[in-house]
């Protein structure tokens, strides 16, 4: 997973994971039959984090539970399952350290947490996390309404993570998103040679993996296309994964063009919940459901069950009544004759 966006106070201090042609299989084995053989893409959900910040009503920690434990009975292998930010300033994730212990017990699953700065990494470290994931904007505009630090600054910040990382915990992983990739609704374009030169210096300053994320949902697939063709050059082995939003409904299209490109790391968020509340307009995240489903659809293995993440959709209602799930797939229902794992093409 990577991350575009996170409350903006959340940065006040006194706080590998793609499966490329190049990179390897998530660290843990697959325990269900059906997710044999080996997936071909790594679908990482990032609802219980990104969809959750960007909802007003607050989900009790014993519905996150559940939640998180259908999305891990459904397949899912790598959540984002929250964010270690001032319980203040972001009430709906308050809760993370203790969604963290119960997701530590799931076996096999990769535990990801969102930091903003240094004091987010050390208390994301001390709850047990497998990998941190840290944001980091490309358009100055976003970075000062979301972090209140220009990308500059943020660079610093990985550096000081990556450092602690390496003292503390050198098993735990650190990936960098670069938000704003592909158009700013504050900035407006966002030069490609930007987006690279952020990603390289990422890289130099100890992040394991940067992906692109489109914030604001402005990528076209032949953006998608040239721009991670010049990250995975520039990159190599530490190019990351592919976080698109369905703000204009080419979220699939760009993910199919980015897996054109050779990524085979996809955030999704079941129901398409969540967005960005410091890119106005920013709205739904791709939907897992639905990608899932264009891959397997393809053949293209991604080791989930759509059956069992269309069922995770109710402890998703459940803690969240009256909130509005999106996917083309849960309405329309699975085709006739539908085989998890099997070409229909």
């Amino acid at each position: 997973m990577l991350t575009d966006c996170w409350n903006n106070d959340a940065v006040s201090s006194p706080a590998p994971r793609s499966i490329t042609e190049s990179h390897e299989t998530p660290p843990a084995p697959m325990q269900q039959a059906f997710l044999s053989p080996s997936p071909q893409v790594l679908i990482s959900e990032v609802g219980p984090r990104d969809g959750l910040q960007s909802v007003k009503a607050i989900m009790a920690t014993a519905d996150k539970k559940r939640w998180i434990t259908a999305l891990y009975e459904a397949g899912l292998r790598e959540i984002e399952v929250g964010s270690f930010v001032p319980a203040k300033l972001l009430p709906q994730l308050a809760d993370t350290a203790e969604v963290v212990a119960h997701a530590l017990t799931l076996p096999g699953l990769t535990v990801m947490a969102l930091v903003p700065n240094l004091r987010g990494a050390e208390a994301a470290l001390a709850a047990g996390v497998h990998k941190l994931t840290l944001p980091v904007s490309a358009s100055h505009a976003h970075s000062l309404a979301n972090v209140r630090k220009t990308p500059q600054e943020m660079l610093q910040e990985v550096r000081l993570i990556a450092e602690l990382r390496k003292d503390k915990a050198p098993q735990v992983g650190l990936e960098v998103g670069i938000s704003t990739a592909f158009g700013c609704t504050l900035q407006g374009n966002v030069p490609e040679d930007d987006v690279i030169r952020l990603a390289v210096q990422c890289v130099a300053a100890g992040a394991d993996d940067v992906g692109l994320s489109d914030t604001t949902g402005y990528a076209n697939p032949a953006q998608v296309r040239r721009l991670f063709k010049r990250l995975r050059a520039e990159l190599g082995q530490h190019a990351g994964a592919a976080h698109m939003h369905n703000t204009r409904g080419l979220g699939l299209a760009n993910c199919l063009a980015a897996y054109d490109e050779g990524v085979r790391t996809f955030d999704a968020s079941l129901g398409g919940l969540g967005g960005c509340p410091y890119a106005p307009g920013a709205s739904g995240n791709v939907v897992t459901e639905d990608l899932v489903f264009m891959f397997e659809a393809m053949g293209i293995r991604t080791g989930l069950n759509l059956t069992g993440l269309m069922a995770a959709r109710e402890p998703l209602r459940a803690g969240l009544p009256g909130e509005p799930l999106y996917g083309m797939t849960p309405e329309a229902g699975l085709p006739k004759g539908w085989n998890t794992g099997a070409s229909h093409d």
